[in-house]
């Protein structure tokens, strides 16, 4: 199977090949580098998926843990008469109001004070209303507060009070702007708040902590989460008593995937009114997500409460597949303990750190190192979201912060970061210090790292017997180690002992198939061996990996002329990175496209400029990529392989890959033959 490769560094510094036997690729000495450097972190894998819920009700907001972005729910309105956001509906303006009557007198149409008909603004008595025209004059006949009637063309006084926003009725609209700072409001109506207002209403709203709420009700509406929250804020610090604000707020920092804040709201608005209801169902809600399933079931069983049935429904489940996996894990049951992480997951605990790390925790057991790194490390991203401050439940007997350090330790050690792992390790014991697991794994981890660095030591002074003894002596510790496998294999290579070599390369690859220094050591074990075919393979995967490594790609030259060698070709003077070939015969032509590798042939003409131009290029790319066969065949001397080759124009570039042809470009320009070139290298 094909796996990404990720160089691991920790590992004696070199392998030395036979000098004596120039015909094989381990006549150099390969570069591993040092033993004490950690494993090269793999990349990331990152997932991305969205999920979003309602904010109350029964449907609550529900805040995903495998979301990398999260989004609010956009159904929620205002609920006038409890302060809280409700999902659904959205807002709309009171109905009612009292209906214009008008006096049919020639010249003038009357108004009574509750609004206007046909479209013309009502008359208030701070001014006219924001629809009216620009000037102040008033036609013929108006009626003027006063009750006296205004010649054509007189000029009303504006009055000195300010222009203020309207908070909006069912007569003016919302956000209406009238002068003098009064609306007429019909009893029994709360109209929305419109967001936008001036100087005046932002001071009166500022002091008022109902109209802050609704304003954030409104940009939580829009999913303008953090506008929402800026405003709940100011409302709390103005009625910090009110449990419906801190209900609020919990939700918008759910929307933010601020969880454990989210949290510590929701038992603030506790702490006011021990018997709030929706703080109840959304803390619950919440800690299910979290995996709590003992404080979730003490708020959603509350007292007097009666709970949504499919929250209950995925508490259940939750629980029972949570059950499941600790029965699986304490008979080492990985396979089946994955299976349960994954269930428990999808059945509504998406935000449980420690289900994520258990899953880390198996993928190491069944040997899918780079799997576990990569879950690990996604676990991290979400760690200081997801923490509670609020007495947690253990999970598969330990504190579960401990148990984080726990799995972060074992991955940690497996991939090479023997320092940290014993930090990791020893700060979970000094969490949970009477856990039994946790002290047997810090008593390990601190053997292994001294065997580790003992083995080192002594590889460093080429006592390479005792270094395999130090590196066993931390493989009885840890047998799933992959860098102490590799490391002995280093030394038994330099001891002459291939076959116990190539079997550690082979465990240490078992546990961690993206080992960059195993697979190393493996193909020049291989070729130790003469098994050219294996070495080839070998190779082929690092090249693929590691493109621009020139000692991986010269090694791959010549395990492929040692292979050509042992089938009973026929191998003319090729060199690594040398001169572009030029070709004399058809035989010769034959025998070099005839290669395991790749091979470039460059058919000119000495007379043809375009050729010279082209021929010079050629030159240049068999220095930068000196795994490449290249050749160059004049069709003027040669007519022959032209013809056999049915090419007529000229310079034209043929690519043959393991002896078949895989391409073939006429008068080419220089970008196309380096895209092909380095899209055949590989």
């Amino acid at each position: 199977m094909a796996h990404s490769v990720k160089r691991i560094s920790d590992s004696p510094k070199s392998v030395t090949f036979d000098v004596g036997n120039t015909n094989k690729p381990d006549s150099r000495e390969l570069n591993f580098g040092s033993p004490i450097s950690p494993l090269r972190p793999g990349p990331a894998a990152s997932s991305s998926s969205s999920s979003s819920g309602s904010v109350s009700g029964r449907n609550e907001n529900r805040i995903h843990f495998r979301s990398a972005s999260r989004r609010a729910d956009s159904g929620g309105r205002i609920k006038n008469h409890s302060g809280e956001l409700s999902v659904n509906s959205s807002p709309k303006a009171s109905a009612g109001g009292g209906a214009s009557s008008s006096s049919k007198k020639s010249g003038h149409t009357r108004s009574n004070s509750c609004g206007g008909t046909g479209g013309h603004p009502p008359i208030n008595s701070g001014g006219s209303s924001a629809t009216s025209p620009a000037t102040n004059v008033l036609p013929t006949g108006n009626i003027c507060p006063t009750g006296k009637i205004l010649k054509t063309g007189m000029m009303t006084s504006r009055s000195s009070k300010s222009d203020v926003l309207s908070l909006g009725t069912s007569n003016y609209g919302h956000g209406s702007i009238l002068r003098g700072g009064s609306t007429t409001k019909p009893t029994g109506t709360e109209p929305p708040v419109s967001i936008i207002s001036n100087s005046n209403t932002s001071r009166r709203l500022s002091m008022d902590p109902e109209k802050l709420r609704k304003v954030g009700n409104e940009h939580y509406k829009r999913g303008n989460i953090k506008d929402a929250l800026s405003y709940y804020d100011r409302a709390i610090a103005i009625s910090p008593e009110k449990p419906a604000y801190r209900c609020n707020r919990g939700a918008a920092l759910m929307g933010l995937n601020r969880l454990n804040e989210a949290a510590k709201e929701y038992e603030e608005a506790l702490k006011i009114d021990s018997g709030y209801m929706r703080a109840h169902r959304r803390l619950g809600s919440l800690l299910i997500s979290l995996g709590q399933v003992e404080n979730a079931r003490r708020h959603l069983y509350f007292p007097g409460f009666q709970a949504d049935p499919n929250e209950l429904k995925k508490l259940q489940e939750v629980e029972k597949h949570l059950n499941k996996c600790t029965n699986y894990r304490k008979v080492c049951d990985w396979g089946n303990v994955l299976n349960e992480c994954d269930a428990a997951i999808d059945s509504g605990a998406d935000s449980c750190l420690q289900l994520f790390a258990c899953k880390a925790e198996a993928l190491l057991k069944v040997h899918r190192l780079y799997d576990a790194d990569v879950s690990m490390s996604y676990v991290a991203t979400f760690e200081a979201s997801c923490s509670l401050s609020c007495p947690q439940e253990n999970f598969f007997g330990m504190h579960p912060e401990a148990y984080l350090l726990f799995v972060r330790a074992q991955i940690g050690m497996a991939m090479g970061r023997f320092e940290n792992a014993v930090t990791s390790i020893e700060k979970s014991g000094q969490i949970d210090p009477r856990n039994v697991e946790i002290a047997l794994l810090l008593q390990n981890f601190r053997s292994v790292s001294r065997a580790r660095a003992r083995g080192n030591d002594l590889f460093k002074s080429e006592r390479f017997t005792e270094a395999c003894s130090a590196y066993g002596e931390g493989l009885r510790f840890d047998p799933l180690n992959p860098v102490l496998y590799c490391n002995r294999a280093a030394c038994w290579f330099k001891l002459g002992q291939m076959e116990r070599s190539l079997d550690d390369c082979n465990q240490a690859l078992l546990i961690h198939q993206n080992y960059t220094k195993a697979l190393l050591r493996r193909a020049a074990t291989y070729s130790k061996l003469d098994q050219w075919a294996e070495s080839v393979k070998d190779y082929e995967v690092l090249r693929k990996e590691l493109p621009n490594n020139n000692d991986v790609a010269e090694s791959l030259f010549h395990a492929q002329i040692a292979l050509k060698k042992s089938c009973g070709e026929e191998v003319y003077n090729m060199k690594f990175g040398g001169e572009v070939e030029l070709i004399t015969s058809l035989e010769q032509f034959k025998s070099a496209v005839a290669s395991t590798g790749t091979c470039i042939v460059l058919f000119e003409s000495s007379s043809d400029i375009r050729c010279k131009q082209m021929s010079t290029f050629v030159d240049t790319l068999c220095s930068r990529y000196p795994s490449i066969i290249f050749l160059k065949v004049d069709v003027e001397e040669t007519p022959l392989i032209a013809k056999a080759e049915n090419v007529s124009v000229v310079p034209t570039i043929k690519i043959y890959k393991k002896g078949n042809r895989a391409k073939e470009m006429v008068c080419p320009s220089k970008e196309a033959v380096e895209s092909s070139v380095k899209h055949y290298s590989s």
